[in-house]
C-alpha cells in the first residue's frame, strides 16, 4: 500500500555528488561557515545535515492549492511552503509545488536546507552581553511586500506578525521592531520579503568589520589534490551502488 517504507529512504548511506559534498563527507571541511567564507554554493541538502542536521527545525507556513486551467478542466497542485532554522543564526526558506501534499513538503523541506544563510546578529546600544538583535535597519521586497527589520532593546521580543515573527525566532533573533507593506496577506510574498531582509544582515559592511582580514585558500583550491585522487575512486564506487 501507499506510504509504506517511507522511512527507508532515510537509512540510504550518503554518496556525495559534488567536490563540495565529498569535502564535507571526508572532514576536510570542518564547519558550515567555511563554505559561506568563499560563498561556494551548496547543493546538496545532506552537506547541511551534516553540519547542523540535528538542530534544524522545520515549520510548514502554508500549504495552498493552485490551478491550471487545461482543455479538460482544471488541473490542480499543491504549493508548500517551509521555513527552516536552527534557533542560533541559520534561517532557509523552501517553496515547491507538487500534485500530492506529501511530496511538495518533502521538497520543500529540502528547498529550504539549500536556502540556509547565515544570519548577523548585533546590539541596539551598547555592546553588552551577546548579540541579541538585527545589527542596523535592512529592508527586503517580494512582489508588493516590503519588509523592514529594525533593531529593538534587550527584552523587547519580536514585534511581528505571525509569519515573520516565525522566520525570525528561527533564525536566533531575540528582540527586534518589523515594519511592513503592502498586500501582506500573501503568505508566500511575506515570507520571501522577510526572508530577504533577514539574508542582507551580512551585506551591509559595518565599521566592525573595516579591519583587513586575509582569506586564505578556496578549499577547491587547497584540497585540489585529495580531490582529483578521489575522483576516479568516487566514480567507481556510485557505479557498483547503482548496478546492486
Amino acid at each position: 500500500g501507499r506510504g509504506r517504507g517511507r522511512g527507508k529512504i532515510e537509512d540510504k548511506e550518503w554518496i556525495p555528488v559534488t567536490k563540495l559534498g565529498r569535502l564535507v563527507k571526508d572532514g576536510k571541511i570542518k564547519q558550515l561557515e567555511d563554505i559561506y567564507l568563499f560563498s561556494i554554493p551548496i547543493k546538496e541538502a545532506e552537506i547541511i545535515d551534516f553540519f547542523i542536521g540535528p538542530q534544524l527545525k522545520d515549520e510548514v507556513l502554508k500549504i495552498m492549492p493552485v490551478q491550471k486551467q487545461t482543455r479538460a478542466g482544471q488541473r490542480t497542485r499543491f504549493k508548500a511552503f517551509v521555513a527552516m532554522g536552527d534557533n542560533n543564526g541559520h534561517v532557509g526558506l523552501g517553496v515547491k509545488c507538487s500534485k500530492e501534499v506529501a511530496t511538495a513538503i518533502r521538497g520543500a523541506i529540502v528547498l529550504a536546507k539549500l536556502s540556509i544563510t547565515p544570519v548577523r546578529f548585533g546590539y541596539w546600544g551598547n555592546k553588552i552581553g551577546s548579540p541579541h538583535t538585527v545589527p542596523c535597519k535592512v529592508t527586503g521586497k517580494c512582489g508588493s511586500v516590503l519588509v523592514r527589520l529594525i533593531p529593538a532593546p534587550r527584552g523587547t521580543g519580536i514585534v511581528s506578525a505571525p509569519v515573520p515573527k516565525k522566520l525570525l525566532h528561527m533564525a536566533g533573533v531575540s528582540d527586534c521592531y518589523t515594519c511592513a507593506q503592502g498586500q501582506t496577506a500573501t503568505l508566500g510574498n511575506f515570507a520571501k520579503a522577510t526572508f530577504e531582509a533577514i539574508t542582507k544582515t551580512y551585506t551591509y559592511l559595518t565599521p566592525d568589520l573595516w579591519p583587513d582580514v586575509p582569506l586564505g585558500k578556496p578549499p577547491f583550491q587547497e584540497f585540489t589534490d585529495y580531490l582529483a585522487k578521489n575522483a576516479q575512486h568516487t566514480t567507481q564506487q556510485a557505479a557498483i551502488t547503482s548496478e546492486t
